[in-house]
């Protein structure tokens, strides 16, 4: 029992906490006359504060936003909440042996939801270890329990026998080698879902499995079948069917999915990145999932940089357009149109101001995209020269290097430090005006830098990672690694894409607007050509002159 936080709202302002008393008098006194059951209630009240504004007073201090609550920047901009919104928000505990705290609360929505992710998680590959276990130990226990129950009485096996003995080991053996190569994969995501084909074929191993022990337990088991030769037999029919069901799982989930039917088209929200890809038979999520590889590999990395600074530009802009009530009495719509005796004058000067100020505007846009344009490519000259220069130094440096003694020579890291200052300055002004300077550190691009000098390549090879956005991968783990995709599908995310299918990919700072359409019906068709109408005759005049 948290008793801090149950007797907290006696810490707080005298004042305050009586007029909370008086309203949960009156709650008391409402509720009784209702008869609801929740008349009787204790005359302990916690004053709970906002998340984003704590009293100094309150031993309460939460600094993360209560449950079904908008955060502090979900707010921002909205209308200021009511400065007694503390006094006149009560929260009626029970008696004090079953008060439970609000952080309780919380760390046990948490814990079940953990508990609940890792079941998810780890409940499928435990039950594949499981189901793959008994698959490769029961064609053995097939062959151990006659020679353990009933060994006198079973009959000599021969040669044929022995025979089976090498068949069953090698086909165990290969069948081992094939679950491992297909299934004991390590693990690229975590899908919402367990595939549905995976799930089927675990299934229709178990019956196969339970089949063949039923079949076991009652002919062989119950009988105390003698003929061990047969047993043997039984065990490597067994076998041979697991091989043929590890056969229909490489063609479900491996070899059916090969042929391309769908074309997806992938959008970001924010910038409109659009890519095409080309899927096969493919479950939602298992197509979310190849979307996400593809959108690592393909996608520029997302920078909210340029989309602020657009939104600033937009902004902007607008602030200078003003609206007005041209009917509304006492109002002027602009200066020029102040003069005018009617409202259908003064509504033709507001539309002709409105329009003078839109043309502005475009024109405003223009020269300041043409202004950023001319400062990124004066700064990208800059930054070209200078790293020519280092690189030039560096080849000379290491030319004085090969006349130098061995104690004298410069590592390539040295090196890359020592002509990193001259070009620094270039760069990051470079990447401050292109807006991608919180994509590289000090450390990676030097790391860059020793990468280059070390395999003897051009400034043009070194500048092309910063002078365009290259894909998400390429950058450090830590501008990606943390992204939580949610997937949003109408349809179940088991069920396979469809021509006209859409589900969106959603993270913290954008989505994934996906839409699926089918690959036409190509029809091709053939036309014979004689190859006797591509001959022609020329006829050349016999008489030249003299």
């Amino acid at each position: 029992m948290d008793t801090e936080s149950t007797h907290s709202g006696y810490s707080y302002h005298s004042s305050r906490s009586g007029r909370s008393n008086r309203h949960g008098e009156r709650n008391r006194e409402r509720n009784k006359a209702s008869g609801s059951k929740d008349s009787v209630r204790s005359e302990k009240s916690v004053i709970i504060n906002p998340p984003d504004t704590p009293s100094q007073d309150s031993p309460i201090h939460n600094g993360e936003p209560l449950p079904g609550e908008p955060s502090a920047a979900a707010n921002h901009g909205d209308e200021a909440q009511d400065d007694n919104w503390g006094e006149t928000t009560t929260a009626v505990t029970g008696t004090s042996e079953l008060s439970i705290s609000q952080e309780e609360v919380v760390g046990l929505g948490k814990g079940l939801q953990d508990r609940t992710k890792n079941l998810r998680r780890y409940l499928p590959l435990a039950l594949g270890v499981c189901v793959g276990l008994l698959v490769l130990v029961t064609p053995l226990v097939f062959l151990l329990l006659p020679a353990v129950m009933w060994p006198d009485r079973l009959q000599a096996c021969g040669a044929a026998c022995e025979g089976l003995y090498l068949s069953i080991s090698f086909k165990l053996l290969i069948l081992l080698m094939a679950v491992w190569a297909l299934f004991l994969r390590p693990a690229r995501a975590s899908l919402p879902r367990v595939c549905a084909y995976r799930a089927f074929l675990t299934t229709l191993t178990l019956l196969l499995t339970m089949s063949y022990w039923l079949f076991y337990g009652v002919r062989i088991l119950d009988a105390q079948d003698e003929d061990y030769h047969g047993i043997v037999q039984f065990a490597v029919s067994l076998v041979d069917s697991q091989l043929f069901v590890h056969y229909l799982a490489v063609v479900l989930l491996e070899l059916r999915q090969l042929q391309l039917c769908y074309s997806v088209c992938v959008i970001r929200s924010t910038d409109g990145e659009t890519r095409h890809y080309n899927m096969g038979q493919l479950s939602i999520q298992r197509a979310a999932l190849s979307i996400l590889e593809y959108y690592y590999r393909d996608f520029p990395l997302h920078n909210p940089a340029l989309l602020s600074a657009s939104k600033h530009r937009a902004a902007k802009h607008l602030a200078g357009l003003k609206l007005y009530n041209v009917d509304a009495p006492g109002n002027t719509v602009a200066v020029a149109a102040a003069a005018q005796p009617d409202n259908g004058h003064q509504s033709q000067a507001a539309a002709a101001a409105a329009t003078k100020h839109k043309d502005s505007a475009h024109n405003e846009l223009y020269y300041e995209e043409a202004d950023y344009e001319r400062r990124v490519r004066k700064r990208r000259a800059r930054l070209v020269v200078a790293v020519e220069e280092a690189f030039t130094h560096v080849r000379r440096m290491k030319k004085e290097d090969e006349r130098a003694s061995p104690s004298d020579i410069m590592e390539v890291r040295e090196a890359a430090l020592a002509v990193f200052p001259s070009m620094a300055r270039a760069l990051q002004k470079y990447l401050r005006t292109t807006r991608r300077q919180h994509c590289h550190s000090m450390d990676s691009i030097q790391k860059h830098l020793s990468f280059c000098l070390i395999n003897n390549m051009s400034p043009k090879a070194f500048l092309e990672v910063y002078l365009a956005p290259g894909p998400t991968v390429q950058y450090g783990p830590e501008r990606w690694m943390a992204d939580q995709w949610t997937l949003v599908s109408d349809a179940s995310v088991t069920s396979g894409i469809k021509d006209g299918t859409e589900f969106l990919l959603r993270c913290l700072d954008f989505s994934l607007a996906v839409s699926v359409k089918s690959i036409p019906f190509i029809q091709i068709t053939e036309e014979y050509i004689d190859p006797k109408s591509h001959k022609f005759v020329l006829l050349v005049q016999s008489e030249t002159s003299v």
